[in-house]
């Protein structure tokens, strides 16, 4: 292992900088508002708050699922929140998620209106309120939550531990890098294992467990998260990779991706999301030619 400096941590820890490469902006030690800002309200039941990262679309992919079945109920206005401006932490979000994180929902369709936040919590939620993605049997139900879950816990390691130091972090330590690739190889190997003798992560069945677990496992190994594939040799988990791309043809999967995504192709980018027909015609290579031709 190459030579790196060492560090002593003080007795007491104190704020005295940004850290964070990237986002250091956005990184703070306390909690609450930092300004006054109202939400937008659109016209549906559901108000959703996010950003296309993968807990992002973990939610609009299970909104659009529910869309494709017919679920008229799952209408949904969604609204961008740009964090690497801090509108997380305007006291309208802040007071549907206190912990100023992505994705946030209301259901106004419920008196008083619900605030949900969490991304595994929302589409729990979701499954629950419209019996959907999420199964009856209670041996079934368990397996579909226990990867839930799974995904909620190991999330971290991959995003916040070597997302950020493979990506992210402004300078390059060999240490953290080889302990969180180590973690997400064996995370890839625990998929792969489980996918070996079924389509679906918990089963026969396509589930909320997938929804949560295909935004960041399986984005990574079809090479669209952090520009990491051959540095973990993704081709080598067949299972994952398969139903990785099984997935990715869903239509409503593609739509997911597309709500609140600010970045990347213009064709793939729909800022807020309020009608089916968005999708047709409000991409911002579509408003962009508006513009262009007024």
């Amino acid at each position: 292992m190459s030579e790196q400096p060492s560090y002593t941590p003080p007795r007491v820890w104190t704020w005295e900088k940004e850290s964070g490469g990237e986002f250091a902006k956005i990184n703070r030690p306390v909690a609450g508002a930092t300004h006054e800002k109202e939400l937008p309200v659109g016209e549906h039941p559901l108000q959703l708050y996010s950003l296309a990262t993968p807990n992002g679309v973990k939610v609009t992919v299970m909104l659009e699922e529910l869309l494709a079945l017919g679920i008229k109920g799952a209408e949904y206005d969604a609204y961008p929140i740009r964090i690497t401006e801090g509108d997380q932490f305007g006291s309208g979000f802040v007071g549907v998620n206190p912990n100023s994180k992505i994705p946030a929902l209301v259901d106004r369709s419920e008196n008083p209106p619900v605030r949900v936040f969490e991304s595994g919590s929302i589409l729990l939620y979701l499954a629950e309120k419209f019996d959907a993605f999420l199964p009856a049997d209670r041996a079934r139900r368990t397996e579909a939550m226990n990867w839930l879950f799974w995904q909620m816990g190991s999330g971290p390691i991959l995003g916040g531990g070597f997302g950020h130091f493979y990506n992210y972090a402004p300078e390059k330590l060999e240490y953290p890098i080889d302990r969180f690739t180590m973690e997400v190889k064996r995370q890839l190997d625990v998929l792969d294992k489980q996918l070996a003798e079924q389509p679906f992560v918990a089963g026969d069945e396509y589930t909320i467990a997938d929804m949560a677990i295909w935004p960041w496992y399986g984005i990574l190994v079809r090479g669209a998260l952090y520009g990491a594939a051959e540095f973990l040799q993704v081709h080598t988990y067949e299972n994952v990779c398969r139903w990785a791309d099984q997935i990715a043809l869903r239509p409503a999967v593609q739509r997911g991706r597309m709500v609140n995504r600010t970045w990347g192709d213009p064709e793939e980018q729909l800022h807020e999301r309020h009608d089916a027909s968005d999708f047709e015609t409000k991409t911002q290579d579509k408003l962009a030619a508006v513009l262009g031709h007024s």
